[in-house]
C-alpha cells in the first residue's frame, strides 16, 4: 500500500476526530487531503469533497457512493459521526484492495463490496448486491463508473431507482463534461428531480429528487 504523507495523516485524523466542525471550515483540511492523496488527475477537489461531507453529515439515512477514492475516506469519517450506513461500489480489484487497507488503517468502516461492471443492454453499470443493501438511500455520491463505460453513469437510475428515497440528494462529479450534463438532465426528467450545477473550481451537479407524496 502506498505510504501516505504525514500532512495527509494529520488532516485525515483531524477530520475523523471532528467532521462536524471541519464541515464548517473545510478548506485547509480538505486541501491537505487532496495534496497528499497523490492521484492528481482523478482526485476529487476540496470544493466537491466539502459538498460530499456536508451531504453525508446531513443525511437522515444510508449513503451510497458510486466509485471509490479520497471521497470514500471523507464519507466514512462523516458516517462514523452520524452512525448512518455508508455503501461504496467499486469495480477495480486493485483499487478496491488499496482503499480497504486505508480504511482499516484509520479504523473507518463502510459496506464496500466488489461490484463488477455488468452489461445491462442499453448501458453498463455496477452489479450491486441488492439483496444485502438498504431499501432507501437518502444521499448518493456519484463519481463512477468511468466516463468511458457504455452509458457512463446513467445506470444509477434504472438499477437503483427503487432504492432511492423520495427526497434523495445526488451529487454528480465531472459535470463540466457534456456526457455528465446529459445524464443529469435525463435523471432529472425521469425521476423527476430538480437539477442545477454548483461549484466554481470544478463544477458538480446537484440532483434533488422530488418527493411526489409531499
Amino acid at each position: 500500500m502506498t505510504l501516505l504523507p504525514f500532512s495527509f495523516d494529520q488532516a485525515l485524523c483531524q477530520l475523523i476526530a471532528g467532521p462536524v466542525s471541519v464541515a464548517q471550515e473545510p478548506d485547509a483540511i480538505l486541501t491537505s487531503l487532496v495534496q497528499g492523496w497523490g492521484n492528481a488527475l482523478w482526485v476529487a477537489q476540496p470544493e466537491y469533497l466539502a459538498a460530499c461531507l456536508q451531504a453525508c453529515l446531513q443525511s437522515p439515512g444510508p449513503v451510497l457512493e458510486c466509485g471509490s477514492g479520497l471521497s470514500t475516506l471523507v464519507l466514512a469519517a462523516a458516517a462514523r459521526q452520524t452512525g448512518q450506513p455508508l455503501w461504496v461500489l467499486e469495480h477495480q480489484p486493485r483499487w478496491w484492495q488499496q482503499l480497504q487497507g486505508i480504511l482499516h488503517m484509520y479504523q473507518l468502516s463502510a459496506q464496500f463490496p466488489m461490484a463488477p461492471l455488468q452489461d445491462y443492454g442499453p448501458f453498463t453499470w455496477y452489479a450491486p448486491p441488492l439483496a444485502e443493501m438498504p431499501t432507501a438511500f437518502t444521499r448518493v455520491i456519484c463519481d463512477g463508473p468511468p466516463g468511458s463505460t457504455p452509458g457512463g453513469r446513467y445506470g444509477l437510475l434504472p438499477v437503483m431507482r427503487e432504492r432511492l428515497a423520495p427526497d434523495c440528494l445526488i451529487l454528480l462529479d465531472d459535470i463540466e463534461r457534456p456526457d455528465e450534463q446529459a445524464i443529469a438532465a435525463r435523471w432529472a426528467a425521469e425521476l423527476p428531480a430538480r437539477y442545477h450545477i454548483a461549484g466554481q473550481d470544478r463544477p458538480y451537479g446537484v440532483i434533488q429528487v422530488l418527493n411526489s407524496s409531499a
